[in-house]
């Protein structure tokens, strides 16, 4: 299992969360930052793992991995800015330049802002393997 499918977002708790275990009605989640803090997700609850979030572009939806990904690979670790500090032009300016086709209608930029606090949450408490299980078989079969 990749880490993507473990890591949670939940509607309306800041942050990301790993999925420790699960029960009938609920889901023991701990917190991806330093504070490890674990709390109960109930079914009332909307959570969504990363792996299933993608990003709008005009040919077609870039999960959410490859863009951290691309982010990764141009940054080599965390983001070169302050999100608090980063005016949006600037923060649509470099999303620009790592995803240059995304949908400008459907991306937003709450998604943007959102998806810069998760990598940068990731990146700083060790998880950089954004590649999926399927690609790296891929790019063995094509070496």
């Amino acid at each position: 299992m990749n880490v993507f499918e473990t890591v949670l977002t939940i509607s309306g708790k800041p942050g990301l969360y790993r999925l420790l275990s699960h029960g009938r009605n609920m889901f023991i989640v701990e917190c991806v930052d330093a504070s490890k803090k674990r709390v109960p997700v109930y079914n009332s609850d909307q959570v969504v793992m990363l792996d299933d979030i993608a990003i709008y572009t005009d040919t077609e939806e870039l999960p959410l991995r490859n863009v951290f990904a691309k982010i990764y690979e141009k940054e080599n670790g965390v983001l070169p800015f302050d999100l608090k500090m980063t005016t949006p032009e600037e923060m649509v300016e470099y999303f620009e330049g790592i995803i240059p086709d995304y949908d400008r209608e459907r991306v937003y930029l709450t998604h943007i802002k959102k998806m810069f606090s998760w990598y940068n949450i990731l990146v700083a408490n060790g998880v950089v393997d954004f590649v999926a299980e399927e690609q790296e078989g891929e790019q063995v079969e094509n070496a």
